[in-house]
């Protein structure tokens, strides 16, 4: 089942500019000065280096010592590395995810390549060069630990604008190439990774492992799209330009409005003009707009959908690189 999705709201007509609730919601542009190049830069570099150190302190700490896997290129490495003990895991890591730089180079560019060839390098380089300690022998521990930091580093290098796994840039390059979506490549690439550590190693680090790659992957959707999850909300009712006031001067939320139809009713009705109302919230003031809207218009018609993420506005003043 797809997601319900809400249109981008046009740009309101001369016939409506004079409309309060449009005048409200589409207020003169002001001028942001841009970020300058070198801070991003100095964030990237700072993002990746947090990354590589993470990711470092999960495999060393908590992964490698206790013969535990995680899913994509990662994973293949791990395996490698146990069933071929005369060569460093970081020797398979580089090795395994050239081919995958070289294509991200192909298809996202130069600078993308760069970036994720130097993180992959530089993880490596920790690997060998920083020493961390063995935390703790608790499989359990491990397995949810060594997943949090490893899916941490895999997410800052990511929001710097590396990767430290390959196995994304596949993807999205099969995705394009084939009906086969992102979600269901890397999903049949980590099924059979998992079934051969079953099948090589055993069913008991299979599972522990796949525990691993779930709390990696929580953490990598955390670290990238934010503490806050959004969700849009689509407000159709009659008293709209009260629900678009309570929001604004109560809530406190941007709302944006603009002109719609209603369609033909059970009983006959003609189809009336209407304004829409759509706002941005996060999952902690659903509640709150819901109830604000129930309490001005019973019969509202609420729609809501995740957001993966938004900037600006009144919802998130800057991004966070």
């Amino acid at each position: 089942m797809r997601r319900l999705r809400a249109a981008h709201p046009a740009a309101p007509t001369p016939a409506l500019a004079g409309h309060p609730a449009i005048a409200d919601a589409h207020p003169p542009a002001a001028a942001h000065p841009a970020q300058p190049a070198w801070r991003r830069q100095v964030g990237g570099l700072l993002y990746l280096v947090a990354g590589i150190f993470s990711a470092g302190l999960g495999l060393e700490s908590f992964i490698l010592p206790n013969g535990l896997f995680d899913g994509g290129v990662t994973g293949i490495s791990l395996l490698a590395a146990r069933l071929l003990p005369n060569l460093p895991f970081s020797v398979f890591l580089v090795v395994l995810n050239l081919p995958f730089i070289w294509l991200g180079y192909r298809q996202l560019g130069k600078e993308f390549a760069l970036k994720a060839l130097a993180a992959i390098l530089g993880l490596a380089a920790v690997l060998v060069v920083v020493h961390f300690p063995v935390i703790t022998q608790d499989k359990m521990l491990i397995a949810v630990f060594g997943g949090f930091f490893l899916g941490a580093g895999i997410g800052l290098a990511m929001r710097g604008g590396g990767v430290l796994d390959g196995t994304e840039i596949l993807a999205v390059y099969l995705s394009r190439k084939a009906s086969l979506s992102v979600g269901d490549f890397v999903l049949v690439l980590n099924i059979l990774i998992f079934l051969v550590v079953a099948l090589v190693i055993s069913v008991q680090t299979a599972l522990y492992s796949i525990l691993t790659y779930l709390a990696a992957s929580k953490t990598i959707e955390f670290v990238v799209n934010g503490i806050e999850e959004y969700t849009g909300v689509t407000i159709i009712s009659e008293h709209s330009d009260a629900i678009r006031r309570a929001l604004t001067e109560r809530l406190g939320r941007g709302v944006t409005v603009y002109a719609g139809h209603r369609g033909y009713g059970s009983h006959g009705e003609q189809p009336s003009p209407i304004d829409i109302v759509f706002t941005v919230v996060t999952r902690l003031e659903v509640s709150q707009v819901t109830t604000e809207v129930n309490q001005l218009d019973p019969k509202a018609f609420i729609i809501m959908h995740s957001v993966n993420d938004a900037k600006g506005g009144m919802v998130k003043k800057r991004a966070l690189h």
